[in-house]
């Protein structure tokens, strides 16, 4: 009989403890650095998640000050210093989705230097709605700022709707439960739970005001 195996992921696109090769392989998978490991005890991998704890912190500064590689084109060109009370040292996050539901991604962008902290969605493919890619772009850094102890940095975000499920504490979506749709709600109910324990976020989170700035630094620029 083959020995069940656990795998932990360090660094990856959503680390944490995973029971089987494919959910693992799908966290490491197109994410530079990544950082995992097999064991054969579910306790051994717990303990080995949870490590030092300055080895963690430090782990996860250097994931937020990383410069991947990545497409060039997502760079952002613009010098947004000449914004009036623009925080420079600030993340922003953003979704994009092909219909409603469809093709779905979301990413993070550091003002400073328009690097690409995370893209997901890109690679492997979700299903869902625009406002669920914005909401879980803000859960997903938000979660890794805490983990690496930062909450000074401040958050960008020009969604309305998910400033609105911030202050609801959780997510509201209608979106039907399919195959297509089986990853997106996983990884929704996932930040809304992350939501439940650790919130409210503690960085500072402030409305990219579009009308008067232009596009958010994380938009995709399919409009």
């Amino acid at each position: 009989m083959k020995r069940r195996k656990f795998y932990v992921v360090w660094v990856g696109h959503n680390p944490g403890i995973y029971d089987n090769w494919p959910d693992a392989q799908e966290q490491v998978t197109n994410f530079p650095g990544a950082k995992y490991k097999a064991y054969d005890d579910i306790d051994e991998a717990t303990a080995a998640y949870r490590g030092d704890p300055r080895e963690q912190l430090g782990l996860m500064r250097a994931l937020l000050q990383r410069k991947p590689d990545y497409d060039p084109k997502a760079r952002q060109a613009r010098d947004y210093s000449t914004l009036p009370g623009v925080r420079m040292d600030a993340i922003a996050v953003d979704g994009a989705c092909a219909g409603n539901p469809g093709p779905m991604e979301y990413r993070a962008v550091r003002l400073a230097d328009g690097a690409e902290i995370f893209r997901i969605g890109d690679k492997t493919p979700l299903t869902g709605t625009n406002n669920i890619a914005e909401y879980l772009a803000m859960i997903h850094l938000a979660a890794l700022l805490a983990k690496a102890g930062d909450f000074s940095t401040p958050i960008y975000t020009d969604s309305r709707n998910t400033l609105a499920w911030l202050r609801r504490g959780r997510s509201k979506t209608s979106l039907a439960a399919t195959p297509q749709t089986e990853k997106t709600l996983a990884l929704l109910a996932r930040a809304d739970a992350w939501l439940a324990a650790n919130g409210p976020i503690r960085n500072p989170i402030i409305k990219w005001p579009t009308e008067s700035w232009g596009e958010i630094p994380a938009d995709f620029g399919r409009k």
